[in-house]
């Protein structure tokens, strides 16, 4: 009996605290929005949790052979080739065609890259280098 009695007489305390305010907090300038605390309350600051789901997802849906197919994959043009031909070469193979190059020419190997000389100044201040 006294619990119940206590609980009631806090819940009326509390309903009380509610609509009875401290006399700086109803005029004044307490009272106007930019004087109050920024913290907000523990009730005030959360109301709704973020992984809460206000609507429920709208999924399209049509036929499938309306749909634009956005694989990758089916679209790839280097899968359309036709299979790499690999073959095994056999000794008898390696022999032939050395004997049918037996020389080499100078267009068989790429260019170098410097084909001219470079002439440095004597005349120069200290050889060219400062």
């Amino acid at each position: 009996m006294a619990k119940s009695a206590a609980t009631a007489a806090s819940s009326l305390v509390q309903t009380l605290r509610r609509y009875i305010k401290k006399p700086w907090e109803i005029t004044g300038p307490c009272a106007h929005p930019e004087y109050l605390e920024s913290v907000p309350k523990a009730t005030e600051y959360r109301i709704r949790c973020p992984a809460t789901i206000d609507q429920e997802a709208i999924v399209p849906t049509a036929d499938p052979e309306n749909v634009y197919n956005i694989l990758y994959h089916a679209r790839d043009q280097r899968r359309n080739r036709p299979p790499i031909r690999r073959y095994l070469l056999k000794k008898e193979d390696v022999v032939e065609m050395m004997n049918e190059k037996k020389t080499f020419e100078e267009s068989d190997f790429p260019r170098v890259y410097l084909t001219t000389t470079v002439e440095e100044d004597e005349n120069a201040r200290g050889g060219g280098y400062e």
